[in-house]
């Protein structure tokens, strides 16, 4: 069997982009039990029973007994039956192929089905069965790690040079670049080290920034949350107290455009500066349940000045990002304009297998958990959040400066939109 069975699937999907990740895993050994006496087959029914108790809908036996047929139709090339369309009838077939497979490909065999069963859960491709080395690439991710990246070097200096090298670097870099990509190379090198605590994460760590800030003139702030990780409200919270050292800002702008999402069990603390404390917030949905989440901090001294408040959202904003807009737009914190978000409403876990069908390699479920609400209590996944101003409206400037009278906040969005 080879490995590439890992990434069959029995309907085509494309897997990637935002996420809501709860519960993270944690290392351990791989342990192999058994209870029926064959690892393979407890490992298989261990994802049928995790697939019952946590998948975000309540799913029959009919609907997963029958992924687990087609999938080891697929994988066998041989079609097979089900004597019960339950747990029974799914084990009873895994005996009977096991049969048919020879030893040296079992673990291909039951991590490809593991694999196919689980990808072809609605909605398609996003639970997965995850090795040792997936887990750490989503960890990468979740804490906004490129392990590819050497930003230092992207500048020419080392990491002794003062904060004023770095911007004459970013200077000379930006005039020697010759096409958009290493200007955007260029750029986001300096987005991560301008930043002094910034810097020192991502020199440490190799932990990047989430945030892009600018003044875009003497009242108007703009603040650019790029996704959601475990340091993003830190982040958030210095760049507001370093703006509130200008005392003319009145009016925020904050960007969700383009925000892949990430850690979403930090957004009853990122809510809390904008609903403030105790504050209903958002709803999950799980297996015929809703879940109410309040806020988990309070209002954050230096937003409260500002009084005029613009959310941006695209198609390319998704999972967390589309729950903190559903939930500002509930509250009426600010105008939300742009265009609808992209629907991807899903929380995932990562569930530790307790049965492993090899020594040398751990795996665990990445599996869609619970479905996300918007403000009028439908689910976000395959609807997005709408704008309260789109700018696919031709008369969208016109409808935003009705709503605040400023001239300049029209300008400035505009100018947002050209970059």
């Amino acid at each position: 069997m080879k490995k590439s069975w890992l990434i069959i699937l029995l309907v085509l999907v494309a897997f990637g982009g935002g996420f809501g990740v709860r519960n993270m895993w944690k290392q351990s050994k791989p342990e192999v039990k058994s209870e029926t006496k064959d690892i393979y087959i407890d490992f298989a029914m261990e994802i049928w029973d995790k697939v019952k108790e946590n998948y975000w809908e309540k799913v029959t036996d009919d609907e997963l007994s029958n992924i687990y047929l087609l999938a080891v139709d697929k994988i066998s090339g041989v079609s097979h039956g089900l004597i019960t369309r339950d747990r029974s009838g799914v084990e009873r077939l895994l005996n009977d192929v096991n049969k048919d497979i020879t030893t040296n490909k079992k673990k291909d065999f039951y991590a490809t089905l593991g694999d196919m069963v689980l990808a072809n859960l609605k909605p398609f491709g996003r639970s997965r069965l995850y090795a040792q080395k997936d887990e750490k690439a989503l960890s990468q991710v979740v804490n906004n790690i490129d392990p590819g990246s050497d930003h230092l070097s992207t500048l020419g200096i080392g990491k002794s040079a003062t904060d004023q090298q770095v911007v004459d670097a970013f200077k000379e870099k930006t005039k020697e670049a010759t096409t958009a990509a290493q200007k955007a190379q260029v750029q986001k090198a300096y987005d991560v080290l301008k930043d002094p605590v910034a810097r020192q994460n991502y020199e440490l760590a190799g932990v990047e920034p989430t945030i892009n800030y600018g003044q875009l003139s003497s009242t108007i702030f703009w603040v650019h949350l790029t996704k959601f990780s475990p340091n993003s409200l830190d982040e958030f919270v210095r760049v507001m107290d370093k703006a509130d050292k200008t005392t003319t800002l009145d009016t925020l702008i904050f960007d969700l455009r383009g925000n892949i999402g990430g850690a979403i069990d930090q957004l009853p603390y990122f809510l809390g500066p904008f609903l403030g404390p105790d504050t209903y917030a958002y709803q999950f949905y799980h297996q015929g349940e809703k879940e109410d989440f309040k806020t988990k901090t309070g209002w954050l001294n230096s937003l409260v000045r500002y009084k005029k408040v613009v959310i941006l959202i695209d198609e390319n904003a998704q999972s967390t990002a589309e729950v903190m807009a559903a939930s500002l737009k509930k509250y009426n914190v600010g105008v939300v304009v742009g265009t609808t978000t992209k629907g991807w409403g899903t929380v995932e876990r990562v569930i530790p297998m307790d049965h492993q069908i090899s020594t040398t390699d751990t795996y665990s479920i990445y599996l869609v958990h619970r479905v996300t609400l918007r403000d009028d209590g439908q689910p976000i996944e395959g609807r997005g959040v709408d704008p309260q101003i789109s700018i696919k409206d031709p008369n969208w400037q016109k409808e935003l400066l009705q709503r605040f009278n400023e001239p300049g906040i029209v300008k400035a969005v505009e100018e947002i939109y050209k970059r």
